[in-house]
């Protein structure tokens, strides 16, 4: 099975830039990695090690802090702390699974690669680099440990996954839409205007383009709940709601999937209630 790879890099708004990309049959996937200030964020994928390894070498930095535990975002970082000596700052939460062998299904290795282990260290409210002072975000929905950063000298925002494409089709099973749209108010009541996505690259009017993803995700929630509030079952209110169906589903044998985003606020809902 062929796995198709591609790498580019620039610097924008001086940011420096890394992206990585996979194809199988119809699955295309990217991740990037950002560095500003001495500090990178975010690793890159073990699958892309060779390609991301360059980029690395050729950045004057000090310290790497990671937005969350997911293998894409962290399959390089035993190489950084173990080539460079660089530490490693990620939310307490994950540190222990990410100090041991890696545990995800066969089609995220497939893709993403085996994450190596690493040591990180826990990141506080805040943290320093040369010249700025960044604000930690907690936004979980994605997943739990999840995290962007704020560099409040320049007003650049590292979404990590919290954003990734304005109109969400699936998701995780683990996923949370109630959260998702708490964490996307929480960073709106930061200043800042240009965001850098994990997924999406860079994104210069980022503000709108979080406050377009809130409301999405608010009138998809009332559109779920109305529906079933109606009588309509989880599976009618997916095929009305979400008729295309998505690659990612099948090959990750449902772990990604618009249903859950049907489950999850149906969930939340009987929760609230």
């Amino acid at each position: 099975m062929l796995l198709k790879k591609t790498f580019e890099q620039k610097t924008v708004a001086g940011v420096h830039i890394a992206k990585g990309s996979l194809t199988f049959q119809k699955v295309r996937l990217a991740v990037h990695c950002f560095a500003t200030d001495g500090v990178l964020i975010d690793t890159g994928a073990a699958s892309l090690a060779n390609e991301f390894k360059n980029f690395f070498k050729s950045l004057d930095i000090d310290q790497a802090v990671i937005t969350h535990f997911h293998e894409d975002h962290t399959g390089c970082a035993a190489f950084l702390q173990n080539e460079r000596q660089l530490p490693i700052y990620m939310n307490e939460t994950m540190i222990d699974y990410c100090r041991k062998r890696a545990d995800y299904p066969i089609y995220r290795k497939f893709f993403w690669g085996n994450r190596p282990p690493f040591q990180a260290k826990p990141i506080g409210n805040t943290f320093s680099t040369r010249r700025a002072m960044w604000d930690v975000i907690h936004t979980p929905g994605h997943a739990a440990d999840h995290l962007a950063f704020l560099n409040r000298e320049t007003g650049q925002l590292f979404t990590g996954d919290l954003y990734c494409l304005e109109k969400t089709k699936v998701i995780l099973r683990e996923e949370s839409i109630s959260t998702l749209i708490d964490s996307l108010k929480k960073v709106l009541t930061y200043d800042f205007d240009e965001m850098f996505c994990a997924h999406a690259g860079y994104i210069k009017d980022g503000r709108t383009a979080l406050q377009r993803k809130l409301h999405y995700l608010q009138e998809l929630q009332g559109k779920i709940v109305d529906l079933y509030e109606k009588g309509a079952t989880l599976k009618q209110i997916q095929s009305a709601l979400f008729p295309k169906k998505y690659p990612i589903t099948f090959l990750s044998l449902g772990e990604w999937s618009s249903f859950h985003i049907v489950r999850s606020v149906v969930e939340e809902y009987h929760t609230k209630k």
